[in-house]
């Protein structure tokens, strides 16, 4: 192994900054970089962590671009350089700004429809614990690792089932180390926690015989069998079923409805929906909401 990612992982491994999962893509970042930079000529086998230039970042971006990478992806490579360059106090290694490299704007809503219904995978064959998670992605629009690591006698704080109004997230659990709450509305989302209590108890829905790393591998390969390796689409279905559930119509996404073509009344509601789903979802900014509901 070069210098360079030895101690790109060793920085990795003191800095454990965001989810498991975060952590485990900035790593593989690093190392895809620090390989992609000896492979262009920089002397990786002499290079420290601290010794990121300008340069550096300049060529990496041109690989980048010449391999046709999409925007998305140069983006959250570029958040991790930034990332490297703040833990080695050189933030100005790397420009602020995107636009300063010519890199454009990411489009996010396409308005199209990503939604994945849970009745539409085949959960015959996946394991307890793996479609309890599923069942909780779609029911509260959970991410991945937050319906992995769901412990159901911390989510209902004590309450019983038939009686509680919300369930809560703890920090370890979500992106960015966020907590946040999620109102219960329905039956089939109280049955779902049941499913999760029986089979949880006082622990979580990663089996006790497995790390989260472990089990991961599990989720995705049982995911993928049951006719959706990325189940981050079961989040878009909650967020347009509780659009529908506070609006009374559906959102753009489904509707085809653009909000210009609004009523007033509807873009009234339409907008106080997009608040109540943004914090539900755990995201900070309803742009990002518009993704999963078009507008």
């Amino acid at each position: 192994m070069k210098k360079l990612n030895y101690m790109l992982r060793q920085m990795t491994e003191r800095n454990r900054d965001g989810s498991y999962a975060t952590q485990a893509n900035r790593a593989r970042m690093l190392s895809l970089m620090a390989d992609q930079l000896d492979a262009v000529g920089f002397k990786t086998n002499e290079m420290t962590p601290q010794d990121l230039k300008g340069r550096h970042v300049n060529r990496l971006l041109a690989q980048w671009q010449q391999e046709g990478i999409s925007t998305g992806t140069i983006k959250n490579r570029m958040a991790v350089l930034r990332w490297w360059a703040e833990k080695i106090g050189n933030s100005g290694a790397i420009k602020a700004d995107n636009a300063d490299y010519g890199i454009d704007n990411r489009q996010y809503v396409t308005n199209e429809d990503k939604a994945v219904k849970l009745a539409d995978l085949n959960l015959s064959k996946a394991s307890d614990h793996v479609r309890a998670s599923l069942q909780l992605q779609s029911a509260f629009g959970l991410r991945r690792e937050e319906a992995m690591k769901f412990q159901p006698s911390y989510a209902l704080d004590g309450k019983n089932i038939d009686n509680a109004d919300k369930i809560r997230l703890k920090g370890s659990w979500t992106k960015g180390g966020r907590e946040r709450e999620i109102p219960i509305t329905n039956e089939q989302q109280r049955e779902v926690l049941l499913q999760a209590t029986r089979l949880a108890g006082s622990g979580s829905l990663i089996p006790p015989e497995k790390t989260y790393k472990q089990h991961l591998n599990t989720f995705e390969t049982e995911s993928r069998n049951a006719g959706n390796g990325n189940t981050h689409g079961l989040r878009h279905d909650y967020a347009q079923r509780r659009y529908m559930e506070l609006c009374g119509f559906q959102p753009p996404a489904v509707s085809g409805i653009r909000c210009r073509d609004m009523t007033p009344e509807q873009r009234a509601a339409d907008g106080e929906a997009r608040r109540i789903i943004t914090a539900e979802l755990g995201h900070g900014r309803t742009a990002i909401t518009a993704v999963y509901l078009g507008s």
